[in-house]
């Protein structure tokens, strides 16, 4: 209700859809493989999986490194 009808105001209750972003970092990994640092805009569940699987594996599954 409108503050000059006894209410809190129209706009202070009004509701906002909320945005749900990737968590992403920027980092250098090292690639054993290629003997060389890629750089990466990766996820944090990105680099867990790096850690988990190794960088070329991951990478190579993901399409931005040739087979």
């Amino acid at each position: 209700m409108a503050k000059k009808k006894g209410g809190v105001g129209r706009h202070v209750t009004k509701n906002v859809p909320r945005k749900f972003q990737p968590n992403l970092h920027e980092h250098r990994i090292w690639v054993p493989e290629l003997r060389k640092f890629v750089r990466l805009r990766v996820t944090a569940r990105g680099l867990k999986t790096i850690n988990k699987n190794g960088a070329y594996k991951a990478l190579k599954k993901a399409g931005l490194v040739a087979a």
